[in-house]
């Protein structure tokens, strides 16, 4: 230890949460402090500024030392998780509709987001490796990689917080506290964070159109659901998570047989 230096300490501390922890980015929580550690900084630096300009609440960030990034902890609990049944009223629900309305009405920000023919690249390839290493049924993958080419079409892009999943999205009651994990904020389609946020629990998707209050083709939130599980389920699987478990990904695709 350096002389003269004390080492600091929270107070009120009595254990560190383990978040979420895999092989690119960690985050942990140390009493009201979630501490985020990404190797790739260009992430943390979407997060950052998405967070600043996004109109809908967001965490406080409390300091940045790369590559760390301490966020406050927001009040409220998550909108549920994937594969367990919701808890949350449908009015909360329906707020987060509202909450997501109100980002994509917002003006775009100063970054990109993923072009339409890159995710349909990345799609054929996810296909692809499903189906060559015995992952899940052919008839699975083609059938789903069918329904995913309805949201293979041209919109007109929004300010997207691309991640919009229920655990990234906390309410108390039923009002929205925030929304965290800006890391894939871009331009995009609105009705893809609508298909995420809904994704494994479709029982919820009237709710949230609701609060939405416009039209949604919902054709193509289904779409949006294959086509997440499809591209999401080898890096669930690469990074020890597990795409088979009850309600989740795998769990979708069959739904859609």
């Amino acid at each position: 230890m350096t002389p003269g230096i004390v080492p600091a300490k929270m107070a009120d501390v009595d254990e560190i949460e383990v978040v979420v922890a895999h092989r690119e980015r960690a985050t942990l929580r140390v009493g009201d402090v979630f501490l985020k550690i990404d190797t790739d900084q260009t992430r943390i630096d979407v997060e950052v500024e998405a967070m600043a300009i996004a109109p809908i609440p967001t965490p406080e960030v409390l300091w940045r030392k790369p590559p760390v990034l301490a966020l406050a902890a927001l009040p409220g609990v998550a909108l549920g998780r994937l594969g367990e049944p919701s808890t949350a009223s449908s009015a909360a629900w329906a707020a987060a509709g509202a909450a997501a309305r109100t980002l994509h009405d917002a003006p775009l920000p100063p970054w990109p987001g993923e072009r339409l023919d890159e995710i349909a690249s990345r799609l054929d390839s996810e296909c692809e490796w499903l189906v060559t290493n015995g992952v899940l049924p052919v008839d699975m993958v083609t059938r789903n990689r069918r329904i995913a080419e309805a949201a293979l079409r041209p919109w007109t892009p929004v300010f997207m917080h691309g991640d919009l999943q229920i655990t990234h999205v906390f309410v108390d009651g039923d009002d929205i506290t925030g929304v965290v994990d800006w890391s894939e904020a871009g331009h995009g389609d609105a009705l893809y964070d609508l298909a995420v946020l809904t994704l494994g629990h479709e029982e919820h998707l009237a709710d949230v159109v609701a609060g939405y209050g416009t039209h949604v083709d919902l054709d193509v939130i289904h779409a949006w659901w294959s086509l997440r599980s499809l591209l999401a389920a080898r890096w669930l699987i690469e990074h020890g998570f597990d795409p088979s478990s009850p309600g989740c990904e795998f769990d979708v695709l069959r739904s859609r047989l």
